[in-house]
């Protein structure tokens, strides 16, 4: 069995979860096994071996997860990309629009540098609002946004449409 036949298989999903209606996809699993854990950091790792990527973005809160071991695969370093109020330091924000109302995320003012060349990390993308903010958070500092990398995609939400033209879009799985 390949690599993401094994990781598909993990992937628990829990039905009505936050909410009835909503069919969650649980890693749980998938961190719970080093081997598995290991080879789905490789699989999101490996398409941006040799784009010189230097900070990874890692959206709360699953996202830390992977995005921390996925940065440590590229050599690069890590941000966590919060949401409003959880960060001590001084912070750049970003509000985005959700289905149901508006958020915001945030990140330390200098956490990523001009020259920086990042990669955005969440482990799930469904409508890609929290993704799409994040570019522009990246925006902020001038660092150039070389792509996004997601261990699940819910391609039936279309989230890829809102994410920035031209960048590539890595999904290990489609859920």
């Amino acid at each position: 069995m390949d690599i993401v036949a094994q990781l598909e298989q993990a992937v628990r999903t829990i039905p009505d979860f936050p909410r009835p209606g909503i069919q969650f996809k649980d890693i749980t699993p998938i961190l719970g096994d080093p081997v598995l854990l290991c080879q789905a950091v490789e699989a999101l790792g490996a398409p941006y071996l040799d784009d010189e990527i230097t900070k990874v973005i890692g959206i709360e809160a699953r996202g830390f997860i992977l995005g921390a071991m996925l940065a440590q695969f590229l050599g690069a370093g890590f941000v966590p990309v919060r949401k409003r109020g959880k960060l001590p330091y001084k912070i750049v924000a970003v509000e985005y629009e959700l289905e149901y109302g508006a958020d915001a995320i945030e990140m330390h003012v200098d956490a990523i540098e001009p020259h920086d060349r990042v990669l955005i990390h969440d482990d799930v993308i469904a409508t890609g609002g929290t993704a799409a903010a994040c570019y522009r958070l990246a925006q902020h500092s001038g660092a150039e946004v070389v792509g996004y990398s997601f261990l699940m995609e819910l391609g039936f939400l279309q989230g890829r449409r809102v994410l920035k033209d031209g960048l590539r879009v890595h999904s290990v799985l489609m859920g």
